[in-house]
């Protein structure tokens, strides 16, 4: 049995990265070799590192400002966390943080992200239209069609959704609108960035086109499969949540080629592979997924060559995605050596490049 507790590792509070690093790609970046050698550099070398003919696949989401303030009829704050569009017009699955459950019928006013617990005058009202959408705990919440499209709704009324671990008295900074979104950022729909990405600039991606390799996009709006916490010991009884995905006919007609994949991120591979028919051979169009990549199962990587990830949570399905494709002992190793190098970790963090074990 693989369980939950063999991908736990003790990390200092100090190394959770609260902040980006002060430029975009000045954050450090250890290799991790086919033989489990381990290397200390800085992130621009891994222009070097991609084999000159490769396919570099990065994942084009937008983060949303998915997170709003409202408040109950009866006065109470309620914290608001769109995850993705429901079936009927107008509404989505939130994750809901209140006092007390909420109830199908509610009235929500909302609050400006400034002013999280004040209602704002004028303000659409949200409605609770299930009180329980799904087995993840989201609710249904219906938008109201003089408030716009759910998008723009956001735009006027939502706050970026930084990862819990980021503490911030003062709440966002001017920097994070802009560094906890990739620069190839496009299509909006995640509630989480793919952070391999964040450290990527223009400069760095034009780099890697001068070396010969082809630069080429999924689309992965990263939602709660991505980060949803193990609670689960057996980690078969762990069920993951769907995340929906896009494969453009021309990254799967570079896939095809059989050049050397890089994946920039776990949300690159799970889009990949779980699009994957064949070796080399990936279907084009939309998807959607719920693939566990995890040790055991004796899942073969048919697609991904290389990847370009971030150092992820204890115990998430993340480490363990990145375990099967470089190897559990190799992992470890890595992460040992992360925690006394002092590489700062999660979202902000530091990133790695390994390779694919071998079967």
């Amino acid at each position: 049995m693989h369980r939950r507790q063999d991908y736990d590792f003790e990390l200092p509070p100090a190394q959770i990265a609260q902040t980006p690093a002060a430029r975009r790609d000045g954050s450090r970046l250890l290799v991790v070799g086919a033989d489990g050698a381990l290397a200390d550099r800085q992130f621009p070398d891994v222009v070097d590192l991609i084999p000159a003919d490769a396919v570099v696949v990065v994942n084009d989401t937008r983060v949303i400002p998915a997170r709003v303030h409202a408040v109950k009829e009866t006065g109470g704050h309620v914290e608001l966390l769109f995850v993705e569009p429901a079936a009927a017009p107008g509404t989505w699955r939130c994750l809901a943080r209140a006092r007390r459950p909420l109830r199908a019928g509610q009235r929500l006013h909302l609050c400006r992200p400034d002013r999280p617990d004040v209602p704002a005058a004028g303000a659409p009202v949200l409605v609770v239209a299930e009180e329980r959408a799904g087995a993840d705990g989201s609710i249904a919440v219906t938008v109201p069609a003089d408030a716009g499209e759910v998008h723009a709704f956001l735009d006027a009324w939502g706050a970026l959704p930084l990862p819990p671990y980021i503490a911030r008295e003062a709440g966002l900074s001017p920097d994070d609108r802009e560094r906890y979104q990739t620069v190839y950022a496009a299509a909006p729909g995640a509630i989480a960035a793919p952070t391999a990405g964040l450290h990527l600039t223009p400069a760095l991606l034009d780099a890697i086109r001068a070396r010969g390799a082809a630069v080429a996009t999924v689309t992965l709006h990263v939602g709660l499969g991505t980060f949803a916490p193990v609670r689960v010991d057996d980690l078969a009884d762990h069920v993951m949540h769907v995340e929906r995905f896009t494969i453009p006919d021309a990254t799967a007609t570079l896939v095809a080629t059989g050049r050397p994949v890089v994946a920039v991120g776990t949300t690159v591979v799970r889009a990949l592979e779980a699009a994957a028919r064949g070796d080399r051979d990936v279907a084009p169009g939309p998807g959607q997924t719920a693939l566990f990549i995890r040790p055991g199962t004796g899942f073969a990587f048919r697609v991904v060559d290389h990847l370009i990830t971030n150092f992820h949570l204890p115990e998430s399905t993340l480490l363990m995605l990145v375990s099967t494709f470089a190897g559990v002992e190799r992992v470890r190793a890595a992460y040992r050596h992360a925690v006394d190098a002092g590489y700062r970790f999660f979202s902000y963090g530091d990133a790695s490049f390994l390779t694919r074990a071998t079967p």
